[in-house]
C-alpha cells in the first residue's frame, strides 16, 4: 500500500512539473511575441483575392509549428501586392511558415508597432497608404501624434482611419483607412500634417 501511495505521489509530482513547464513555455512565448507585417510583391494584375485567401488557409494550417499567428491580410489585386499581419517571435519564423505552407516568400518583413484600432465603418473602399520617412527618422510617438491630427480632420474629407503600423528601424509607416477614393486620403494627410504617402493602394481585407 505504501509503495502504491509513493508511486502515485511521484506520478502526480511529474505531471505537475510537466504542466508547470508547459505553462512557463507558453508564458515565455507570449512574452516574446511581436507584431510583423510582411509584404509580397507579386505580378501586377495576376493576383486574385481568392487565391491569397487559399494561401492564407495554408499558412493557418502550419503556423503553430513555427510559433506564428497570422491575424489579417490585405490584397491589392491590380498591383499584385499582399500585406500580412502576424504575431511571431521573429521574422524568420514567418518566412519559414510561408515557405512550408505555399512557398511564396515575402519581399519585406517589418517589425511594427500598431496604433489603436478603430472599427471599420463599412460602405467605402479600403486603402493602405505607405510613408517612407528614412531609417531611424521616425518614432511610434511621432506617428501617434500625426495620427491624432489625421483623426481631427478626416471627417471633412470623408475618410475614416482604422489603424496604422510603424517600423522605426526603416522609417516605414502603413496606414489603413476607408474612403471614397485615394485622393481623399492624401488630402487628409496633407491638411493634417503635410506628410504625404509615397504610395497608396486600394485593398481587400481578409483574416
Amino acid at each position: 500500500m505504501k509503495a502504491i501511495i509513493v508511486l502515485s505521489a511521484i506520478s502526480i509530482s511529474l505531471v505537475s512539473s510537466d504542466l508547470l513547464a508547459q505553462s512557463k513555455a507558453k508564458d515565455k512565448t507570449a512574452a516574446t511575441q511581436s507584431l510583423f507585417i510582411d509584404v509580397h510583391k507579386l505580378e501586377p494584375g495576376k493576383v486574385k483575392f481568392e487565391d491569397v485567401s487559399g494561401a492564407h488557409e495554408k499558412d493557418l494550417a502550419v503556423q503553430k509549428k513555427h510559433g506564428v499567428e497570422f491575424l489579417k491580410y490585405w490584397v491589392d489585386e491590380e498591383k499584385g501586392l499582399v500585406y500580412c499581419l502576424s504575431s511571431s517571435a521573429d521574422s524568420n519564423a514567418i518566412r519559414e511558415t510561408h515557405k512550408e505552407a505555399h512557398g511564396l516568400l515575402p519581399d519585406n518583413i517589418y517589425a511594427v508597432t500598431p496604433g489603436t484600432e478603430a472599427p471599420g465603418a463599412g460602405g467605402k473602399t479600403l486603402f493602405m497608404d505607405v510613408h517612407e520617412m528614412g531609417a531611424g527618422k521616425v518614432t511610434a510617438k511621432d506617428v501617434e501624434a500625426a495620427h491624432q491630427k489625421d483623426l481631427a480632420v478626416e471627417g471633412k474629407h470623408g475618410v475614416h482611419f482604422i489603424n496604422y503600423w510603424v517600423n522605426e528601424k526603416d522609417g516605414v509607416i502603413m496606414c489603413l483607412s476607408e474612403a471614397a477614393n485615394s485622393d481623399s486620403v492624401i488630402q487628409t494627410h496633407k491638411e493634417a500634417h503635410g506628410l504625404v504617402p509615397v504610395s497608396i493602394f486600394k485593398v481587400k481585407q481578409g483574416q
